[in-house]
């Protein structure tokens, strides 16, 4: 603050006058400076909420965010990105498990016995020294294939010596042409495309290497196509879209895969036990185009995607593990703001615990006073988080409250675990399980099919398979059965024992 004695001295001509139009200047100086203040106040305001902003997307990951693990970086990771507890078991084998250790075989194919040349105490030779005592070393060696097998069918034909007519006879229906590859070297390529996402050319180098067989890169690049005609023809689709359409809930989810050098999408309808994919777009026609969803009258376990709320049919059901990963996003950035989003996270993993256990004793629904107190503090802390940040202006609060919103307007499908444990899973994992092999087959492969049809093969394919393996069947031995007498159907929608 100035003081009198601070004060520039007054010029001793200056009159009442020009000394008005000084203040009146130095006035408009002043507010011309407190523009430029309140101006740069609000630039810096502006520039807070932006590196706030990065510096929350710096520190997202899949833990954290709906961002596949695969976008996680190499290096650099957290000590404990996971969102699961912590257990009382102990890393490795767990008691009562069977044992995974090499077991000696009773008939070796070769015996090499490993005498000793001379004694070790007084250096006397042991040539003629009877055996006292053995012990057993086996080595497992892998052999260098086979020639590949060559069957020659020779279709004859026949005349009748009653009427003269000619009758030709019938091979197989796999040896169709002059000379092909049969139905288990088709199983192997299958396997190497789409069960071990191996690339084609690789592929190629493999069945030659393992197997003895050569063949081309293009012949390679056609198993996959074959196999989906395959299933197409053995009515594999229709047979897991009507049990699917059957199940009381339903998983599905989509991803997106380049090909054709055009951004696609390949959407997923699953169970415990079932699996069938289709491609398309995003839009709700694309949804639809799989035939499992429209009309549907179960439960559709999701995530937050709006594209799937035509579907009115069907009650839906929220994935708890996105909302747990957009809580900790919150509660990381801000712990000291956000301590409803902790409570919030830790109400949801005990009520999935309770209807875990509820699931584990054959009940459908949780007890009446586990649910009313879980309602009642799920709607306490979903206020707390709007009403603590609504008059707050940086982005994380205005996540907060976009996420306490959520959590008021769709109560019913992210309780829908809770109110109805019978039927309804916690998360969507089911889902982001079967649909993984997609991103897999992209990171090995370039990054793209060539073709969208090449795409849609490997859905239909990788349905087959993940069908056949939740099943508990081989996936080379399905391969065989399906080029060999067709595919493998699933005879109900789980297992006797599982249902």
């Amino acid at each position: 603050m100035l003081v009198p004695s601070d004060l520039p001295p007054v010029p001793a001509d200056a009159t009442r006058e020009s000394l008005w139009a000084e203040l009146v200047a130095q006035r408009e100086v002043n507010a011309g400076l407190r523009e430029v203040i309140n101006a740069q106040g609000v630039k810096v305001e502006s520039l807070m909420s932006r590196v706030e902003a990065l510096e929350r997307r710096l520190g997202r990951d899949s833990s954290n965010s709906g961002k596949p693990p695969s976008s996680d970086p190499i290096f650099g990771k957290g000590r404990d990105r996971s969102l699961r507890q912590a257990g009382k078991r102990r890393p490795g084998k767990q008691p009562g498990d069977d044992s995974a250790t090499m077991k000696l075989v009773d008939n070796p194919d070769e015996t090499v016995p490993c005498p000793p040349s001379e004694c070790a105490g007084c250096g006397g030779g042991l040539t003629d020294a009877p055996v006292s005592g053995v012990q057993r070393r086996q080595v497992t060696e892998a052999q260098a294939p086979p020639p590949p097998k060559v069957i020659e069918y020779v279709v004859q034909a026949k005349e009748c010596v009653r009427c003269g007519a000619t009758t030709v006879g019938e091979p197989p229906a796999h040896a169709s042409g002059r000379a092909q590859f049969g139905p288990q070297t088709h199983a192997l390529a299958a396997n190497l495309l789409v069960g071990h996402h191996v690339p084609v050319k690789r592929s190629t180098v493999l069945l030659m290497q393992m197997a003895g067989v050569e063949t081309s890169s293009g012949w390679m690049a056609s198993v996959r196509g074959k196999a989906a005609a395959l299933l197409t023809e053995g009515g594999f689709t229709g047979r897991v879209r009507d049990l699917l359409r059957a199940a009381r809930a339903v998983h599905a989810d989509e991803t997106p895969a380049r090909a054709a050098g055009k951004l696609a999408y390949v959407h997923v309808a699953c169970t415990r036990y079932l699996t069938l994919m289709h491609t398309g777009g995003r839009s709700a026609a694309d949804i639809d185009a799989g035939d499992v969803l429209p009309g549907y009258t179960g439960v559709i376990v999701r995530d937050g995607y709006a594209g799937y709320s035509h579907l009115t049919d069907a009650a839906h059901a929220w994935c708890g593990a996105h909302l747990l990963r957009e809580l900790k996003d919150l509660y990381e950035f801000e712990p000291a703001a956000q301590t409803w989003a902790t409570d919030m996270a830790s109400l949801l993993c005990e009520a999935n615990q309770a209807a875990q256990a509820a699931r584990a004793e054959g009940q459908t629904v949780l007890a009446e006073t586990v649910l009313t107190a879980v309602v009642a503090c799920y709607r306490a802390l979903a206020s707390e988080g709007f009403t603590a940040n609504y008059y707050r202006t940086t982005p994380t609060a205005a996540d907060a409250v976009r996420l306490s919103r959520r959590f008021r307007d769709y109560e019913d499908m992210i309780l829908r675990f809770a109110t109805n444990p019978g039927t309804v899973e916690f998360t969507n994992n089911q889902a982001e399980r079967s649909i993984r092999p997609v991103k897999v087959q992209m990171r090995s492969s370039g990054g793209c099919w060539r073709t969208l049809q090449g795409l849609a093969d490997f859905a239909l394919v990788h349905s087959y398979l993940s069908t056949a393996a939740k099943w508990g069947l081989d996936k080379l031995d399905a391969l065989r059965r399906l080029f060999t007498t067709g595919p493998w159907l699933p005879p109900a929608l789980a297992p006797p024992q599982a249902a």
